[in-house]
């Protein structure tokens, strides 16, 4: 059976080893394994037609994001499924789902006008993100009415998110179905393309993610946590992420594909 990712281009430019294993070991089960990334190609979007047993959503970008749609139009079974990465993907949408679904999470706002903004400020600091944004491309710190007006009129909504003091290290969460892992690493603007050091996953961070993944119906995603002295927040939801850090990780993953790829045949 074929399977094709839908991949990105990598910062730095060099092959993830994790997603490099997850290849291999479906091969040596007898898959084709393929993919690409949509920003290198001229396709017809008008007519193009799935021709893989199952695609792999591993991209961010909002052109992979409006391929695997058309492809879910078309009936191509995908994982994640089409509908919960997009879901995943706004902020402003998981905001809603995450506190609807009992998750810990921090206030948050929508808005395309900053000077809106402003009041807010009031009660303590802000975080201002693109409400689509991914590896912290965009998200700015503000503490003062000053900080909020130095900062470039939005072209897009943007998500308000009230400021939450943590330990001073990112709590990057990965789940592989119904396993948590965890992984710590000091927070930096390029700490997405560094691996973090594994620690245990508390109850309650385990219970944070699992509701999480009810919530999406995510099976390949991460979390981004925030240890509050109240308890962990969780403050991002990303599909299929880069698992940098967590020991053993591609045989579970290769599981996961699996087990989608059987699904989709007995579907088809």
């Amino acid at each position: 059976m074929r399977i094709a990712f839908l991949l990105t281009r990598r910062v730095p430019d060099v092959p993830s080893a994790i997603l490099l294993e997850v290849c291999r070991l479906l091969e040596r089960r007898g898959h084709r394994v393929d993919g690409w990334i949509p920003e290198e190609r001229l396709d017809r979007a008008d007519t193009q037609q799935p021709d893989a047993d199952l695609y792999v959503l591993k991209s961010h970008t909002e052109l992979a994001l409006s391929v695997a749609g058309l492809l879910h139009d078309r009936g191509a079974a995908l994982l994640n499924s089409y509908p919960t990465c997009l879901a995943a993907q706004d902020k402003i949408t998981a905001a809603g789902r995450l506190r609807a679904a009992g998750v810990p999470t921090a206030e948050t706002w929508v808005t395309g006008d900053l000077r809106l903004v402003a009041p807010l400020l009031e009660d303590g600091p802000l975080i201002v993100k693109p409400h689509r944004g991914h590896r912290g491309a965009g998200v700015h710190l503000v503490r003062t009415a000053a900080d909020l007006a130095a900062l470039p009129v939005p072209s897009a909504p943007v998500v308000v998110q009230r400021y939450i003091r943590g330990p001073g290290e990112d709590l990057k969460v990965y789940v592989v179905a119904d396993e948590v892992f965890a992984v710590r690493k000091p927070f930096a603007a390029d700490s997405f393309s560094r691996p973090g050091r594994p620690v245990p996953v508390t109850s309650a961070v385990r219970e944070a993610a699992l509701r999480t993944r009810a919530a999406f119906g995510l099976d390949l995603f991460g979390v981004d946590v925030i240890e509050s002295p109240d308890g962990p927040v969780i403050v991002d939801v990303n599909y299929f992420p880069g698992y940098k850090g967590v020991p053993n990780v591609a045989p579970r993953i290769a599981a996961v594909i699996g087990s989608h790829l059987t699904a989709a045949a007995l579907v088809s």
